[in-house]
């Protein structure tokens, strides 16, 4: 009788864990369910929302055609899902309580991950990591550390981690005057720094660095915090999601596809030549519109984006009509005797020749390239060939393929082309030497030259 008392209580005990553990159970299936239900949704409806900021970083529109950074990352993501991609800018104040609505599935910003901003969304693992700095007008050099802040107003948008910041300098005793501003985007603040509206203002090196290019009358002071990691947002408890962005950027990553997107928006990002972009920008309205009518009929003709054509002829004239190197090429577009006698150029110093002419060869070189299937690969191939020759591009591709590369991307040229220096790779090829790396130094200014031209306003 005792052992059967004995094993009664432990039977009731059993079964107690047992319904324990099946209530468990059951409570984590439908957890889990819940966890996934966004991304199977996503996928039975064919698309997913990113809600992200309109923005020369983020998101905007040039020519009807969508871009930015993170609008071409959630593009791929998009891809990778198999599904499209709708955008909704609810602005900086509205993107947590607009995810948590269900307006959007994730939030794609340039948002920095913090412990605070955790009881609103989960957050991706980082793809990038950024910094803030102080952003001044270039002549005004009276802020060397923190505390020389004391007495001054910084303004930064509200709701932000440079608010927090600016926070913790004012609570660590330094006597600053803040300035909060309402969704007020930081490009914004930015342009009434260079345009002395404001004395100081913070953004993440990212912001600063893409910015200085539209507003070169800045200065990049130094930082103010450590490195913050860059992360996607999603809705609490959305494991599901959270876990396929993270297996996208993993792959991406991997695939070299992040690469590509960065390198389009933040190519040579860290050169500046405040002389040569001060200069570019004074030209765009002093010198470039006499000339415009005649680059945008040129473009036209041959596919172009005239902005494009016009970052070209700048690169190679300052859109000097009369300019002359030593070597002899002459002109708009500086034409070669030989390319000048081909497209059937009798004056190189005529501007619609010259224009005509450029574009043209350009647009042939071009052509010769349609193993390329990316278009804007394809166009860059183009450009180093106008710069370098058609020859060294393709001995450059050569030696790609034999060191294990991808011939056909752009990445991969921009590796290989300063090898045409050294012998050791030039001397089996079909062209010989050549300074490789000016044609990828010109290929970057173009790039520049281009990025500021699309985001003129008055453009």
């Amino acid at each position: 009788m005792n052992g059967m008392a004995m094993r009664r209580p432990l039977r009731r005990m059993t079964v107690v864990l047992l319904w324990v553990a099946l209530a468990i159970g059951v409570a984590w299936f439908y957890d889990y369910r819940r966890s996934m239900q966004s991304l199977w949704k996503i996928r039975q409806h064919g698309r997913i929302v990113v809600l992200t900021e309109n923005n020369a970083n983020s998101y905007y529109i040039y020519k009807e055609t969508p871009m930015g950074f993170e609008y071409d990352l959630a593009k791929a993501f998009a891809g990778h899902l198999g599904v499209d991609l709708e955008v909704k800018t609810p602005g900086w104040d509205d993107l947590f309580a607009s995810l948590q609505r269900g307006d959007g599935d994730f939030i794609a910003a340039s948002m920095t991950h913090t412990r605070k901003r955790e009881r609103h969304a989960d957050f991706s693992e980082p793809y990038l990591s950024v910094r803030q700095h102080l952003i001044l007008h270039k002549s005004d050099h009276s802020v060397k550390t923190p505390a020389d802040l004391a007495g001054r107003t910084v303004h930064v948008r509200e709701g932000t981690t440079y608010q927090q910041r600016l926070e913790a300098l004012q609570a660590d005793g330094i006597d600053l005057k803040l300035v909060l501003h309402r969704n007020t985007p930081t490009e914004e603040l930015i342009e009434q720094v260079a345009k002395r509206q404001i004395d100081i203002t913070v953004a993440d090196s990212a912001i600063a660095l893409l910015n200085r290019r539209y507003y070169p009358d800045i200065r990049i002071a130094f930082p103010i915090e450590k490195e913050q990691p860059l992360a996607w947002a999603v809705r609490k408890g959305d494991r599901g999601l959270r876990a396929e962005i993270n297996r996208f950027f993993d792959e991406i990553k991997e695939n070299g596809t992040f690469t590509r997107i960065y390198n389009r928006y933040y190519t040579a990002v860290d050169t500046f030549d405040y002389v040569d972009v001060k200069k570019f920008h004074q030209r765009i309205y002093t010198r470039l519109p006499r000339f415009r009518p005649l680059i945008e009929k040129a473009a036209d003709r041959h596919g172009f984006d005239w902005q494009m054509i016009a970052a070209v002829i700048y690169q190679e004239s300052h859109f000097d009509p009369f300019a002359q190197s030593h070597t002899g090429v002459k002109g708009l577009m500086q034409l070669t005797q030989v390319t000048a006698e081909e497209m059937g150029v009798t004056d190189r110093f005529d501007f619609e020749q010259n224009i005509s002419a450029g574009v043209a060869y350009l647009a042939k070189l071009r052509h010769r390239f349609d193993d390329i299937e990316d278009p804007r690969t394809r166009l860059l191939f183009a450009l180093a060939s106008y710069n370098i020759g058609y020859g060294h591009v393709r001995d450059a591709q050569q030696i790609a393929e034999n060191l294990g590369m991808d011939p056909n991307r752009w990445q991969s040229l921009k590796e290989v082309l300063p090898l045409l220096r050294n012998r050791e790779y030039y001397a089996d090829t079909t062209y010989g030497y050549a300074r490789g790396n000016e044609a990828v130094r010109y290929i970057e200014r173009i790039l520049t030259y281009y990025d500021i031209l699309k985001q003129k306003k008055a453009f």
